[in-house]
């Protein structure tokens, strides 16, 4: 069977070569027949690509469940006892959607996009970076910041800023590769650093618990970390600690991030059907985050004020309105240059 499939091909061949013939310079004449069939075998491959382009993608998203993936111990954000304020989250897209809310669990660690979202073993993240390629972004759910910690009483009321020269030579807490421990880079705080280790399977350990215990027994002297977290592990376990979101840090890179929901690359309808939620939520969503002690940033790259109230209305160009700030933006605010992009 084999040399009778090799002398079909063979034959194939010569046919083919029987219409081609070579010039006295040696190159190849193709025949008019050969062109033709060429052009018409690659006109119908670019047909064949433009078809597959315009074909609506297969929808795999589950209809019936509002299928979340989350980590089961990573509180403030998430737990599976449903404590953490994406878990709150997560029930108002489910009463919006009117489906039940399921969760895959995953620690948020390396490896929980590919375990959960990729494997299309749920549907749905809702907390992550923006611009973050591993999913496609929804709208940012809120805007936030770093914020520095300390006990207080301990000569450290009033600080503001990481530059406060206060806190030169004192041990400071940093969570290892965050964009507040370029601050402290930056100022030359990083002498008697103590690091604290950001991806961390937190069943087993929490760093931001550990760090708000150091700063309480005195340890540390103050930490830095991401202010939702900051916030939340310093009212629990012990004496509350004073909470600084950093909102006067320039020239380090950034500090302030957008957080989105996450969804799988090309579920662009699901995607824009959670984007309908969250401007007709966002007031809500709002609540749930603040009733957390969540510092909240208005949503402008060129300022730094803090939210005070739940946002309660969309421009008819779909642009977030904010009630009115904790303070108002200074006029070198106002003249800052124009936001980085994300």
């Amino acid at each position: 069977m084999q040399e009778r499939a090799g002398t079909g091909n063979g034959r194939r061949s010569n046919a083919w070569v029987k219409r081609c013939r070579f010039n006295h310079k040696g190159f190849i004449v193709v025949s008019k027949t050969v062109v033709a069939t060429i052009a018409g075998l690659l006109s119908l491959g670019w047909f064949t690509a433009a078809v597959a382009a315009e074909a609506p993608r297969a929808d795999l998203v589950n209809r019936k469940q509002l299928r979340v993936c989350a980590d089961p111990a990573d509180l403030p954000f998430s737990n599976d006892k449903g404590e953490g304020f994406e878990n709150k989250i997560a029930e108002l897209i489910g009463q919006e959607l009117n489906i039940p809310v399921v969760y895959t669990w995953f620690p948020k660690a390396v490896g929980f996009i590919r375990m959960t979202l990729a494997r299309k073993r749920c549907d749905l993240v809702i907390g992550w970076g923006q611009g973050d390629e591993l999913v496609l972004n929804t709208n940012a759910i809120y805007r936030s910041t770093s914020a520095l910690i300390y006990k207080k009483g301990t000569g450290l009321d009033g600080i503001d800023t990481l530059a406060d020269p206060r806190l030169k030579g004192k041990r400071i807490g940093v969570i290892q590769g965050s964009p507040g421990g370029n601050y402290v880079a930056k100022y030359g705080l990083m002498g008697n650093v103590h690091g604290y280790p950001m991806m961390v399977d937190r069943r087993y350990d929490n760093p931001a618990e550990r760090m708000m215990n150091d700063i309480r027994s005195g340890e540390i002297a103050a930490g830095v970390h991401w202010g939702p977290i900051a916030a939340y592990w310093a009212s629990r376990g012990g004496e509350k600690l004073e909470v600084v979101p950093l909102l006067k840090e320039e020239g380090g890179g950034k500090i302030a991030f957008r957080i989105t929901m996450g969804v799988r690359q090309g579920d662009d309808a699901w995607k824009r059907q959670l984007n309908e939620i969250i401007a007709k939520r966002q007031g809500d969503i709002d609540k749930i985050l603040l009733d957390y002690g969540i510092p909240l940033l208005v949503d402008d790259d060129t300022k730094m004020d803090l939210l005070t109230a739940p946002r309660t209305a969309t421009s008819s160009s779909g642009e977030k309105k904010a009630d009115a700030p904790a303070t108002a933006p200074s006029e070198e605010k106002k003249a800052e240059a124009p936001a980085a992009a994300h």
